[in-house]
């Protein structure tokens, strides 16, 4: 009963400190889209306060779309999340399984290996990068900023999927063996399925950066036909004057994805966070 209580009492103080989070993570999403519908003299004014009939004004959003292809920026960055998180995903869960299902030798070094690209930021190879982009006659496309996502997705994905991966059950898998199934049908028919919290929180997390990211898409991909919706908005910030409205409109349509993802999500995520804490 004890044993019960305490766990219970985790999983509470565990989504009590998610939510807290979330709350304050939302509040400059929300500050951002209440201005986005302010003029300009009613942002600097007052930011806080939400818009009346005398500060309501939808010249940002007029702007975004006249000026600029928002449109194909949009799908430029959806394009990239999209197959990126897909190969980040796939990949990663494969290694995982490998990782944390198999003992062969060189297992410890090669997570070892996986795990220091978490430590080692990916831009510090900005250069060599670049260069392999130019070399392999990539740049000004998708492709590469999809490579180099995936790249910089997969070591958080093959550290948090394999701890997972190690607390499905031995006996279900030797069952699935016994009954006859590849390694493949197991890997996709028994072991998927009980790690999709785990999935969906590397999904998240994953997403978010390569969504939001502004440098790669400027070194590898500043062509007008392969702008992302982060580098799109920069046409709005100049050096002496910067349009406020138009950057807020374009802020708050990028948000968007991102809330969407969360909600679909949002319920694997908690039960992928708070796993650990209630064990």
């Amino acid at each position: 009963m004890n044993k019960a209580t305490s766990s219970l009492g985790r999983s509470f103080a565990a989504h009590a400190i998610l939510a807290t989070y979330t709350i304050i993570a939302l509040f400059p999403v929300i500050v951002i889209i209440v201005n986005s519908f302010k003029s300009r003299k009613a942002i600097f004014r007052s930011p806080l306060s939400l818009p009346d009939e005398t500060s309501f004004s939808l010249v940002g959003y007029e702007t975004v779309l006249a000026q600029g292809d928002f449109f194909l920026y949009f799908q430029n960055s959806l394009i990239v999340t999209v197959a990126s998180l897909t190969f980040v995903l796939l990949f990663g869960a494969m290694a995982a399984f490998a990782l944390s299902e198999y003992r062969f030798r060189g297992n410890l070094l090669m997570g070892l290996y996986l795990a220091l690209g978490i430590m080692i930021p990916i831009r510090l190879g900005t250069v060599a990068i670049l260069k392999l982009m130019v070399a392999s006659g990539l740049v000004n496309t998708l492709t590469a900023l999809i490579l180099v996502y995936t790249a910089q997705g997969l070591p958080l994905a093959v550290f948090i999927l394999s701890e997972f991966m190690r607390q499905v059950s031995a006996d279900l898998k030797d069952a699935g063996r016994i009954d006859g199934l590849s390694e493949y049908r197991i890997f996709f028919r028994l072991v998927l399925p009980l790690v999709r919290p785990a999935m969906a929180t590397v999904a998240v997390f994953t997403m978010i950066p390569i969504w939001n990211d502004l440098w790669f898409p400027l070194i590898l991909a500043p062509a007008e036909e392969t702008k992302t919706i982060t580098l799109g908005a920069q046409v709005f910030i100049g050096q002496f004057v910067t349009n406020w409205n138009a950057v807020l409109s374009a802020l708050s349509l990028a948000i968007l994805p991102v809330l969407v993802l969360y909600v679909i999500f949002s319920r694997q995520l908690i039960r992928g966070i708070t796993a650990g804490a209630v064990k």
